[in-house]
């Protein structure tokens, strides 16, 4: 389950924030607009997102479903993550992580199948940025309505930086009242050995500086890779106890199912609590309800809710 983050005002009055499913305008080529003078930006407040796991198989397979419930709700922005589709560039060439793969036969046919999806109703009335890896692997996507006009996109977290994340994890707007974060999280991994758990945790202090250097309101959206509480997953202590073909890391906090390690989740939970941001879903649904949450796969006997 994606989850939708609001920082608590850090003056003023203690009182729980107006929570909206919202969404973000579009920004320009170059990373900006410059507003014309007496135009007002229009804010957005619908937003919408999803891990698609390879969005041309579900441009292929669950378009019109899709389609008709971008209809229905009519969000203002459209965040994808695990897009899956390679940067432009042929190979030993630099990537451009902005633009599609097109200089094969192969990555041509992809293309126009994504962006003839892309250009139907109602996806004709947004504009698309990309932030891809080398390979079919990871990345983000973002769709704002061509109506509303973003400040400034970018995709990294060191907002000085004009680079992309490895991978294509991150896309940033930046709005007159507001923030929003697209970010597609590393998995924590099994394994010590295999550098995984050192990668998330620099990923989750990045995070942290992040969330504590902004000047703005902020919506952080996107597959977070981690479940917060033992209300967010069906069966607490088989998570909890989870093994990989019966590796035990030499950290207890590390032992678990990638995603709900204590580690990973104190990290968490200090990332919302410093950065004073409210769990949207989780202030509006108080009580477990897994139904609505995310199935998990990998095992039978699991759900996880994911954030």
């Amino acid at each position: 389950m994606k989850r939708f983050f609001q920082p608590i005002a850090k003056d003023g009055p203690s009182k729980k924030p107006a929570l909206s499913t919202a969404d973000s305008a579009p920004p320009c080529p170059g990373g900006g607009d410059e507003e014309e003078k007496g135009e007002k930006r229009e804010a957005p407040m619908r937003f919408l997102t999803w891990n698609a796991n390879s969005l041309l198989l579900r441009a292929k397979n669950n378009w019109p479903e899709f389609s008709r419930l971008v209809q229905s709700l009519d969000p203002h922005v459209i965040c994808f993550q695990e897009v899956r589709m390679p940067a432009a560039g042929s190979k030993g060439a630099p990537k451009n992580p902005n633009e599609l793969k097109d200089d094969t036969s192969s990555s041509r046919e992809e293309k126009q199948v994504l962006m003839r999806a892309l250009s139907n109703p109602p996806f004709g009335e947004y504009r698309v940025w990309w932030s891809l890896s080398d390979s079919k692997y990871a990345g983000t996507a973002l769709l704002v309505k061509k109506q509303l006009r973003p400040k400034k996109i970018s995709f990294s977290l060191d907002r000085a930086a004009s680079k992309h994340e490895p991978d294509g994890r991150v896309i940033l707007a930046e709005f007159d009242s507001c923030f929003l974060l697209n970010t597609y999280a590393p998995n924590n991994g099994w394994k010590e050995e295999e550098n995984s758990f050192k990668r998330r945790r620099k990923w989750d202090k990045r995070i942290l500086e992040f969330v504590l250097q902004i000047e703005k309101p902020l919506i952080w959206c996107g597959d977070l890779n981690v479940s917060h509480q033992e209300i967010d997953v069906s069966h607490p202590e088989f998570f909890s106890n989870a093994k990989l073909n019966g590796y035990i890391p030499p950290n207890r906090e590390d032992c678990g199912q990638p995603g709900f390690t204590l580690s990973e989740r104190r990290r968490f939970d200090n990332i919302l609590t410093q950065g004073k941001l409210v769990d949207a879903y989780r202030f509006l649904h108080n009580e477990k309800d897994m139904e609505c949450g995310f199935s998990w796969s990998g095992n039978p006997v699991g759900k996880f809710l994911w954030k």
